[in-house]
C-alpha cells in the first residue's frame, strides 16, 4: 500500500486527483499508476487501468491470476470491471469512495456472484493515509483563485 500511495502522491505533484495503484504478485511490483486524466485527456487514465495494463505487458498477457492490486481509494465501477476482467485475485485498498466506490461502498462489482470471477478484498489498509492526501489536494483546489 506504501507503494500505492507513493503513486498517489506522484499523482498530486501532477496535478491529478492523488490516486495510485500498484499490481503485486509474489512481492513483486508488475504494474504501477497514477491518476493521469487530465494531463492525458484521456478518461480512461485513471491509476488503477494504467497499473493493470502495465502489469499485463510486463506478464505478456491479459490475465492476472495471483496478482492483488492495492489501491489508495476504493476503484469505481469501470476500474472494478477492469479488475474483474483482468482476473486480479485480491483487491486491498485505502479509503472508500462515498461518491464513486464500486467495491463496497455504491455497489460490489468485484464480488457479485453473477460474474463468472470474484476478487477477495480487503479495505481501510493506511486509511487515514489516503485521506489525508485527498483532503489536501481538494483544499489546495478550493484556495485557488
Amino acid at each position: 500500500m506504501l507503494e500505492a500511495l507513493a503513486e498517489a502522491r506522484r499523482a498530486g505533484e501532477l496535478g491529478e486527483v492523488p490516486v495510485g495503484a500498484v499490481v503485486v504478485r509474489e512481492g513483486e511490483v508488475l504494474g504501477r499508476g497514477h491518476n493521469r486524466r487530465e494531463l492525458d485527456g484521456d478518461p480512461l487514465a485513471h491509476a488503477e487501468m494504467l497499473a493493470i495494463r502495465d502489469a499485463a505487458r510486463r506478464m505478456g498477457g491479459w490475465r492476472l491470476s495471483g496478482c492483488t492490486l492495492y489501491a489508495s481509494l476504493e476503484p469505481c465501477p469501470m476500474c472494478a470491471g477492469a479488475l474483474v476482467n483482468s482476473r486480479v485475485e485480491r483487491l486491498v485498498y485505502a479509503a472508500a469512495d462515498p461518491k464513486a466506490g464500486y467495491c463496497g461502498t455504491l455497489g460490489n462489482l468485484v464480488q457479485d456472484p453473477r460474474l463468472n470471477h470474484r476478487l477477495e478484498v480487503t479495505s481501510g489498509v493506511l486509511e487515514n493515509l489516503s485521506a489525508e492526501l485527498l483532503r489536501d489536494f481538494f483544499a489546495a483546489l478550493r484556495r485557488k483563485p
